[in-house]
């Protein structure tokens, strides 16, 4: 469902990506991501969406961030907003649907197709507008996690539906385990 000379762009919702990628049990590989998308069509833009949390020393996004942003993708990040449910849990909340919304709206004039990396139905309505606008709209997500990780809503609205599950040998890695805390070394500079 792509032409060679269409111009397209990406918006990835990384949170959701990433939670649809680890429901089907595998990481992606952003480099082979934006190679297949550069194959598939004139790659104009490759957009990452992403919350983080400024007051922690390490967030265990900052590296794939850091990697993003000098390899051919425009980060958009916002500081992500800690709070204390009614249970006392920390909680963390940090949605990018808006930023997300407005870039693509304003760069639909200047192309054919977008690819929108999230199943979050709260994108219909910004996928009926994009198509008003004459842009082809694909949405990558899931069908074939429990539960399904793309909203029925955003599926029918979109020209074309792509199983994230069907890109795993093109775009995906096996996960990495988190390192024990006891496989590190510590060192002091005392």
């Amino acid at each position: 469902m792509f032409y060679k000379d269409e111009r397209l762009a990406l918006f990835i919702d990384g949170s959701n990506l990433y939670a649809a990628a680890k429901a089907l049990g595998f990481d992606i590989d952003y480099k082979l991501l934006r190679a297949e998308f550069m194959r598939r069509g004139k790659l104009l833009r490759a957009f990452y969406y992403t919350a983080l949390l400024e007051n922690d020393e390490y967030s265990p996004i900052r590296p794939l961030v850091d990697w993003l942003n000098y390899n051919g993708f425009s980060m958009v990040t916002k500081p992500a907003k800690e709070y204390t449910d009614s249970m006392g849990r920390r909680k963390v909340k940090g949605n990018m649907d808006i930023e997300l919304t407005v870039d693509a709206l304003e760069l639909a004039p200047h192309l054919d197709h977008i690819v929108l990396f999230s199943g979050d139905g709260d994108f219909r309505p910004l996928v009926e507008s994009l198509q008003r606008k004459g842009c082809r709209v694909s949405v990558v997500s899931t069908i074939r996690s429990q539960p399904p990780m793309i909203s029925d809503e955003l599926r029918r609205q979109a020209d074309n539906f792509i199983e994230l599950d069907g890109l795993k040998e093109v775009i995906g890695r096996p996960p990495r385990d988190p390192i024990p805390d006891h496989d590190l070394e510590y060192s002091s500079s005392e």
